[in-house]
């Protein structure tokens, strides 16, 4: 499979005015490079009420902070985001950016241009909106960023209040961008394409006008970024941060994301000749908690369902409602304990360090586990969540990956450094950007090489079975 690391832009920039990201006041520290600050536990995050936005303290104690060159003043202001949602967006899109620029310092709004907050996303996905369209006007924002998917790009672009935020953004030269439908679907439409380089999603880009339609995955212009899918959304996002912060703040968050490293999916010969395939639509549960990594559950459940497998989110809390690792509130299909009655073909569990505590003290998930795997069931796990599968003796004589964060407290032998890993009934992954991977070769296993191809082109992802 290819790389997402590998994917090569047009026209990237390499600012680096920006000396250090900006800050809240509460967290005025010196920069720490996020490889070793302990952001996948402890991510900075922002938080919005109805009427503004307010920046969220965090206890410096839980953060490790080594002396560096740049203060953070308190004077400087936060640089904040603007990502609209409506009904149909594209929730890779969407979640990918909010948890990228959040993870950067960014304080990001998602903002919904429907009556209500709750936005259903083009997969069937269901978030909560920080703060309603109409409460943006008056604030300036560094950055207005587009996702796509339909009819969601249909819907932002019908938005009355999103066109005269964004034309007053490109008007006063601060930076906007779009991906996958939304430039040529939302952004044409507003005027906001002129004397710009474009590219967006392949089935849109013969609407782009033929002398600046670009056909590349980023494409950089003056002010405006667009890309071209939800397989090109951690890209088009690590971009957004350079322009906002400076090269080497994207640089970290390349690394922070495991887009530096190689991406591959390793499975001994053996391996192949286990099918996973079913007499039946192939049934796949995906517990969450609050602190579960977003990325990663909205990401497998959108591609998994792009492939018609029949998804179920279940919540291990007392609602339907999680808050994912970097705030992004996320509704789930069921609670988990409505969930366990039924079988499942495969449990997946997400990473996110402060959900994988929550799910590996639930007596439900640890029964579910055990009678899957003394059953004969597949099981898997992304990133940190690995640590639960070891706790319930579900690695043994099993090759597996996870995050560098938990991959410490397992057997050497165990490990294995590749981005995905399918070894018979066990499926895991290394982390954020391997999370598209992972789901792929789900779809290989249990619907066939061509499938997983198909969704992948839809992705703009290039897919090779291996």
């Amino acid at each position: 499979m290819a790389s997402l690391s590998s994917l090569q832009p047009s026209n990237f920039p390499m600012t680096t005015a920006v000396a250090a990201r900006n800050r809240s006041a509460a967290i005025i520290h010196h920069r720490q490079p996020l490889t070793t600050c302990n952001f996948y536990s402890n991510p900075p995050k922002t938080l919005f009420s109805p009427s503004h936005i307010r920046t969220a303290t965090a206890v410096a104690s839980t953060i490790e902070i080594e002396p560096l060159d740049v203060v953070v003043s308190d004077s400087l202001p936060l640089k904040k985001v603007l990502i609209p949602i409506g009904l149909g967006t594209e929730e890779m899109e969407a979640v990918i950016m909010v948890n990228v620029l959040r993870q950067a310092g960014a304080d990001v709004a998602i903002a919904s241009v429907e009556p209500q907050l709750e936005v259903k996303l083009s997969g069937g996905t269901i978030l909560v909106a920080d703060i309603s369209i109409s409460e943006c006007s008056d604030i300036i924002f560094d950055l207005v960023a587009l996702p796509g998917g339909m009819p969601g790009s249909v819907r932002l672009r019908d938005c009355k209040t999103l066109e005269e935020i964004t034309k007053k953004q490109a008007e006063e030269k601060r930076l906007y961008g779009a991906i996958c439908a939304a430039p040529a679907v939302t952004l044409m439409p507003w005027g906001l394409l002129k004397r710009k380089k474009t590219t967006c999603h392949p089935a849109f880009f013969h609407k782009l006008p033929s002398f600046r339609a670009i056909k590349t995955n980023l494409q950089v212009s003056e002010e405006l970024t667009t890309s071209r899918g939800p397989g090109t959304c951690f890209q088009f996002s690590v971009s957004l941060v350079e322009q906002l912060f400076g090269e080497s703040a994207s640089t970290e968050m390349s690394k922070f994301l495991l887009m530096d490293t190689a991406d591959e999916v390793s499975r001994k010969e053996e391996f192949n000749e286990v099918e996973w395939a079913v007499d039946h639509t192939p049934r796949i549960l995906i517990p969450v908690a609050n602190g579960s990594e977003d990325i990663e559950v909205v990401t497998v459940v959108d591609i998994l369902r792009r492939a018609k497998l029949d998804v179920t989110v279940a919540s291990l809390e007392k609602t339907l409602t999680i808050s994912g690792s970097h705030g992004i509130k996320i509704i789930a299909d069921k609670l988990l304990k409505n969930a366990a009655e039924s079988i499942f073909d495969l449990i997946i569990l997400p990473g996110g360090v402060s959900g994988v505590e929550r799910l590996s003290k639930s007596r439900i998930l640890k029964k579910l586990l055990k009678e899957q795997a003394s059953n004969g069931r597949k099981y898997g796990a992304l990133s940190s969540s690995l640590s639960i599968l070891h706790k319930q003796g579900l690695l043994q004589n099993k090759k597996a990956t996870a995050h560098p964060s938990v991959v410490s407290m397992l057997d050497s032998n165990t490990i294995v450094g590749s981005q995905v890993v399918v070894d018979g009934r066990l499926i895991t992954c290394r982390g954020l950007s391997s999370s598209l991977e992972l789901a792929l070769a789900i779809i290989a296993k249990f619907c066939g090489h061509g499938r997983a191809k198909s969704v992948a082109t839809g992705l703009v992802f290039e897919y090779r079975a291996s």
